[in-house]
């Protein structure tokens, strides 16, 4: 409880939460919220201004815009929120099993880490979609496989500095498991500073998928995507430039919320950081 008071007496915590909680309920409701169905194609209605029945116009295609915004939280969220849970749990378990038992499970951890840290994460992430083919699938795989090193990283330097505390020397000499140990004791007393990192890791893979689907590596140009938005009016940015504003700036409204909320809880568990 301590905890969350102090969450609720930070200023730019309540603020950060207030933007995330925005950009969720968007997502969470977005059928309920989007005054048209965002796939629809309607050629007769391309370009349309902003209207009662488009409250920000239509595409090229004559699809409503702010049906495809909100669908678009959906699926940049859903894929980020995806990549970070796969992400998130090969990290936790690597890192912990490799800092608790040191020795040379730990040396061979250390090992895989250096040489997949060697290479930039973006560059990481092109080639292996360059070797296994285009698709979500594929991206997702290749983005976790290109992150979990670093959040590894992060969890085994937090378990060095818990694993010889006495709350773990003494469960050890109550007979409790290396299991128990990890999970029960280890692991709670770790998880302030993870959510930290996991929740900024949220902002770097919104960026990132939006990145790439920008590119065309992510998902399908029709889907209500941001980045896929992006990509699809990148040819018309002269002369309709509000079909790249409106979602660059989800964009960054999100990877901005999600900053914001990381930062203040960092501060809050690491105030002297």
């Amino acid at each position: 409880m301590t905890g969350f008071w102090n969450v609720l007496n930070n200023k730019q915590a309540v603020f950060g939460m207030t933007m995330v909680a925005a950009i969720i309920i968007c997502a969470v409701f977005a059928p309920l919220l989007a005054p048209n169905d965002p796939m629809k194609v309607d050629i007769a209605k391309r370009f349309v201004k902003a209207s009662a029945e488009f409250p920000l116009g239509t595409d090229q295609l004559g699809r409503c815009i702010l049906s495809r915004l909100l669908f678009g939280a959906r699926y940049s969220l859903g894929i980020a929120g995806t990549i970070l849970l796969f992400t998130s749990m090969i990290s936790i378990i690597t890192g912990m099993l490799a800092a608790y038992y040191g020795g040379i499970p730990d040396r061979i951890f250390l090992g895989i880490c250096d040489l997949l840290m060697a290479f930039p994460t973006l560059v990481f992430v092109l080639v292996l979609v360059s070797v296994l083919g285009l698709g979500l699938v594929n991206l997702m795989f290749s983005m976790v496989f290109a992150n979990w090193v670093w959040y590894a990283r992060i969890v085994r330097s937090h378990v060095l500095m818990e694993r010889n505390k006495n709350y773990v020397m003494a469960a050890k000499a109550a007979g409790s498991s290396d299991s128990v140990i990890m999970i029960k004791h280890i692991l709670p007393n770790i998880a302030p500073a993870l959510i930290v990192f996991f929740s900024l890791g949220v902002a770097h893979n919104v960026l990132m998928v939006s990145g790439f689907s920008f590119l065309g590596l992510g998902v399908e140009a029709e889907l209500p995507e941001w980045g896929s938005m992006l990509s699809n009016a990148k040819n018309m940015i002269y002369t309709q430039p509000h079909l790249m504003f409106y979602p660059g700036m989800c964009i960054f409204f999100t990877v901005c919320s999600f900053n914001i909320l990381g930062e203040a809880l960092r501060d809050i568990v690491s105030p002297d950081a």
